[in-house]
């Protein structure tokens, strides 16, 4: 064999390799697969996840052509995510802050723009019921090792207590524990309903067991001031989408019943509602720096900010040196800096006025609007849109790392496996 033999064989073998490496299916695999990957990981850790969204990323785009975002681009669920994030780069051109800050307040956005792509990735592939097992899963075992730090803590054992956190909570904080967990308790407790009509009765006592084992840390353990909110709103839409009119009269009950048993019970549950209570007084009483107060403030001044450029707002990364010049020679809860006013609208709004808060309420209309119809994934979906929504109204969840991408994910596997079971059904009936 000559020179010139061997390398071009090897030449050939290179090329093979890197066909292989690159086979589109191979790659769609790997994509569903790192799809997978983020949503165990989203619970627990910020770096995993930031690096397996880079590595599906990586692995997705190259088998997506210009038709597939095509067609999410001009829906409006996957459209309206990419058009608030077009305002808020236009936005960059109007504020009167430091690029490096404008940067930063688009940054925000970012996100936004993965939802047409998970849209487009799961109306093709039948793997979205593994990301949602994987989710669950990952977050029942962090249920898991939640009650155990918190029975450990309550024996003494402080082993699995992290400093700074409550006990039962080990990573992350309170308020991000009591979404995942409230999302997969009315998760289960629709698939408990599902197993009944089924009559897979065992299926279905587990199911509502995992359930209330879930709304029972959110309630002993991580209690959020926003979970107090979402949990009685999910209840509520909860028995009107299985049991109609009936179901909200049930569905108050149920609420105000969880509400009894567990107010006695859980020290967590008293202490949060009494500190609510006592900074909001102790705030009208002297204008103290409590956490009420200072929401209070932050609001106030919010509204001055959107009443004062109402159409478009004061631009992309504006909202910081806004905050901070509010805060100037002030005291108390006034004089408290922050860098955003813990609510989404008026986040927005700051920035791009009341156009890019109309953006973003008719995004979250389409999103509700895509889990219209009935089953387990539409469910799921309603869940994730309306959790967002409410919690919203007092954070800025989609700027948020881990509250933005729990939405992201949520929303563009949920509603591309939506949009593939559709199709399938316009299939079915017109064969």
């Amino acid at each position: 064999m000559t020179e010139d033999d061997g390398a071009g064989m090897t030449d050939a073998a290179n090329v093979s390799f890197i066909g292989r490496a690159f086979d589109r299916t191979r790659l769609i695999s790997l994509a569903d697969w790192l799809a997978v990957a983020v949503a165990v990981t989203l619970p627990w850790s910020t770096t995993a996840t930031e690096i397996f969204i880079v590595l599906w990323l990586l692995a997705l785009l190259p088998t997506l052509d210009v038709a597939l975002l095509r067609r999410e681009l001009s829906s409006a669920p996957g459209g309206l995510p990419v058009l608030l994030w077009a305002l808020a780069a236009l936005g960059m051109l109007w504020a009167h802050v430091s690029f490096a800050e404008r940067l930063a307040g688009l940054g925000g956005f970012h996100r936004l723009l993965i939802v047409p792509l998970l849209l487009a990735q799961f109306r093709r592939s039948d793997r979205g019921d593994r990301v949602l097992h994987g989710f669950l899963a990952s977050c029942a075992a962090m249920l898991a090792v939640s009650w155990i730090a918190k029975i450990l803590s309550m024996s003494g054992v402080n082993w699995l207590t992290v400093p700074n956190k409550p006990a039962g909570i080990v990573v992350k904080d309170y308020i991000a524990q009591s979404a995942e967990f409230f999302i997969c308790a009315f998760a289960l407790l629709a698939l408990a309903i599902e197993r009944v009509q089924a009559r897979q009765v065992g299926v279905a006592l587990a199911s509502a067991a995992l359930a209330v084992l879930f709304l029972a840390n959110v309630y002993f353990i991580a209690t959020g001031r926003t979970a107090l909110v979402v949990v009685p709103v999910l209840l509520v839409i909860f028995g009107f989408r299985f049991y109609g009119w009936k179901g909200i009269a049930g569905a108050i009950v149920v609420a105000v019943l969880l509400f009894a048993v567990a107010w006695p019970l859980s020290p967590f549950l008293r202490q949060r509602v009494h500190d609510s209570i006592a900074d909001l007084q102790k705030y009208q009483a002297d204008n103290s720096a409590t956490f009420t107060g200072m929401r209070v403030e932050f609001l106030k001044n919010a509204a001055r900010f959107v009443a004062e450029a109402p159409v478009i707002g004061h631009g992309t990364g504006a909202m910081p040196e806004l905050f901070r010049r509010a805060s100037e020679g002030r005291s108390g809860a006034a004089g408290v800096v922050s860098v955003n006013p813990h609510n989404q609208f008026l986040a927005v709004a700051i920035q791009l006025g009341l156009v890019g808060g109309a953006i973003l309420i008719a995004m979250w209309s389409a999103h509700l609007a895509l889990f219209r119809g009935t089953g387990l994934v539409a469910w799921l979906g309603v869940v994730m849109v309306v959790q967002n929504v409410v919690s919203s109204m007092f954070n800025s969840h989609l700027f948020d790392f881990f509250h933005g991408w729990l939405y992201v994910f949520g929303v563009g596997v949920l509603g591309g496996m939506v949009l593939r079971e559709r199709a399938r059904s316009e299939q079915v009936g017109s064969s």
